[in-house]
């Protein structure tokens, strides 16, 4: 191609700088920032699928042993589930605050905020391994390690009629593999995000999400959030069945 040739089609992208976030296949900043963002939230629809089924599960036979799901959820400590909630309320606010630190190029503070969110994610995954060992020394564990006599006497649905209230406290297993399914999901989700976190506070050290790239900080943001609204849905279903009465 001469030089009349190249003259008459000019690069489209001569005298712009390339930013080193961009890849190849996208022409714009712009464009990767939307493909990326459509992308996250495909991902996200299929989690919301997932917990779907196993909470259309929970409360399916939430109806059909509602007597056995109330002695099951009294077993288990509020005050744990409520500190845990807290907690991951709390860190929902730290990754907000990490994003707007990515946003405003701020990288200490980009630094601190993924920090934190990482040290209270732990501490949630401390206290659910707390109670999943009590539930194991209670023999409350779906299986082999499973006994129904803790719940004979407090289950408060047949009166004067042990043979209905033993079969109803064997329904309880049903409760907590549900409740070892959903808990056990979600902290399997927390562990994947902790693990994104460190690779996210490495590569903050560096400066990555501080030059204008923010797409993988806001993306892990909305991941981080629907940990936390699967356990605002797990906390009150499993935890709080007929506290009132």
């Amino acid at each position: 191609m001469d030089s009349h040739a190249i003259a008459a089609h000019p690069d489209p992208h001569a005298g712009h700088e390339h930013p080193p976030y961009l890849l190849h296949h996208f022409e714009s900043v712009e464009q990767q920032h939307e493909a990326v963002s459509f992308g996250m939230w495909l991902f996200l629809l299929t989690e919301f699928m997932f917990f779907g089924g196993l909470f259309a599960a929970y409360l399916v036979y939430r109806n059909w042993y509602y007597p056995a799901f109330v002695a099951g959820s009294h077993q288990l400590s509020v005050v744990l589930g409520g500190i845990n909630t807290v907690i991951l309320i709390g860190s929902s606010f730290t990754m907000s605050m990490a994003v707007y630190a990515a946003q405003k190029r701020r990288k200490s503070a980009l630094i601190t905020w993924l920090t934190t969110t990482l040290l209270l994610g732990v501490v949630f995954l401390g206290i659910k391994a707390s109670e999943y060992h009590e539930k194991w020394e209670q023999h409350h564990v779906p299986g082999l390690n499973f006994s129904v006599s803790d719940f004979v006497h407090v289950n408060p649905a047949f009166p004067g009629q042990p043979a209905l209230a033993l079969d109803m406290a064997e329904k309880t297993q049903v409760y907590f593999s549900l409740y070892f399914a959903m808990t056990g999901m979600h902290a399997l989700h927390m562990i994947i995000g902790i693990a994104i976190l460190a690779g996210l506070i490495i590569r903050a050290r560096s400066g990555a999400y501080t030059s204008g790239h923010t797409n993988t900080v806001e993306n892990f943001g909305l991941y981080w959030h629907f940990i936390d609204i699967v356990w605002n849905f797990l906390f009150p279903l499993l935890y709080l069945i007929s506290r009132h009465q």
